[in-house]
């Protein structure tokens, strides 16, 4: 499936367009950055449609790395935020032991938004902006090589955490709920998202993948306890995410954007601003002719370092550390106290050097080995495999 390239694509006749290989977030949003400025693209995606790794599930996009709120940021350089987001200042937090801590912020944490190929959705949202800003966009047509000006946005290329759970619909009030419990996530947490009739529950696994339908079924069981959980319809869902501290975001001279260069974060996984920003700065890297390394180098490698840091405290401090950050949350401006988290600081510079040694050893889960497993990863192999380019090795 192909879509016909518009009047903004045909304004610069004879200039060779920009192809860019994968129509996820990063992928789109660099594609309708450069069509606004005035570049024809093509975008090639080997599945049918945009957002199939996905089911319409909650995820949040966050607003608390930057001073900067996210929406803003996007409408800036030419990405209205015409899809279905809702704006999270308040929330519940539980420790291991059941206690709860009620989080508020004055201004946005993040914006729940639905990922998938419906209506309303990130993904689909932004490839109806990409057609309309005159993109071709080329639907189940793998792009056989990347050459010319090319940008690489094929998603993540192993799992370093996964989240499996359910979507469904309910009567229960709108809300956000999160549990920090090595029981239900092991080193990572489990969440519960509600609006508008819809929910999604989750854990998020950092290790143990193997024995992801147990953690799941810990995890519906708290809720239920705990908020009074109850599902219509419940429909699972399961993704993963890839974190990498990448020496260089360029592959055969074109630059990598989102999770196929590594840009999420560690600590939580919250990844779409990342992905989102990191295509934005191929854009504009060809836009204007500016080194794409020196873009993300400056605007998303601090970012990663902190993430790195903050993903080897949370796995050495364990429980009563967690408590405490819960508890901290709960205190003030949870956005401020998020953002302080995410920010450079003198100590996140000492720690770096040994987070960094230590950052591949806790994240890469030793029980998935593909043996008897169904994990999410491993029911993904097959896939990934044959998303991969020619040339391409496997990490």
């Amino acid at each position: 499936m192909s879509t016909r390239q518009g009047a903004a694509g045909d304004r610069q006749e004879g200039v060779e367009p920009v192809t860019v290989v994968g129509a996820g977030p990063a992928g789109l949003a660099c594609a309708i950055a450069l069509a606004g400025g005035g570049r024809p693209v093509v975008v090639h995606e080997w599945r049918g449609d945009v957002g199939t790794r996905f089911h319409g599930d909650f995820q949040g996009l966050e607003n608390w790395s930057d001073e900067r709120d996210v929406l803003d940021e996007l409408g800036a350089a030419g990405v209205a935020p015409t899809f279905e987001h809702h704006a999270v200042l308040r929330g519940t937090v539980y420790d291991s032991h059941g206690n709860h801590y009620r989080v508020r912020s004055r201004k946005p944490l993040f914006y729940l938004v639905r990922r998938g190929a419906g209506a309303g959705c990130l993904d689909h949202d932004l490839l109806r902006q990409a057609i309309a800003a005159g993109v071709d966009v080329r639907l189940g047509e793998r792009a056989t090589r990347a050459e010319g000006g090319s940008v690489l946005a094929i998603g993540p290329r192993v799992a370093d955490a996964i989240a499996v759970g359910y979507v469904f619909e309910t009567g229960l009030p709108d809300g956000n709920w999160l549990i920090l419990d090595n029981r239900l996530a092991p080193l990572g947490y489990a969440y519960l998202l509600v609006h508008g009739g819809r929910g999604t529950v989750a854990t998020c696994l950092f290790s143990d993948f193997k024995r992801q339908a147990v953690y799941v079924e810990r995890t519906v069981t708290a809720f239920r306890e705990r908020v009074g959980l109850e599902m219509r319809d419940p429909r699972p869902f399961g993704g993963f995410a890839n974190f990498r501290l990448p020496r260089t975001a360029m592959q055969g001279g074109h630059p990598v954007i989102g999770e196929q260069a590594g840009f999420q974060d560690a600590l939580a996984g919250f990844g779409i601003r990342y992905a989102l920003r990191s295509g934005l700065l191929a854009a504009r890297s060809i836009l204007d002719g500016v080194d794409y390394t020196s873009l993300w180098q400056d605007e998303l490698e601090p970012l990663l370092r902190v993430g790195t840091v903050n993903r080897f405290v949370f796995n050495l401090v364990g429980d009563p550390g967690w408590r405490a950050v819960a508890k901290r949350l709960g205190q003030g401006d949870a956005r401020s106290v998020l953002h302080r988290f995410y920010r450079p600081s003198m100590i996140s510079r000492l720690l770096f050097p040994v987070a960094r040694l230590r950052y591949r050893a806790p994240l890469r889960d030793r029980s998935c080995d593909h043996v008897d497993c169904h994990c999410v990863w491993c029911e993904c192999q097959a896939e990934l495999k044959a998303m991969r380019l020619p040339g391409e090795t496997e990490r």
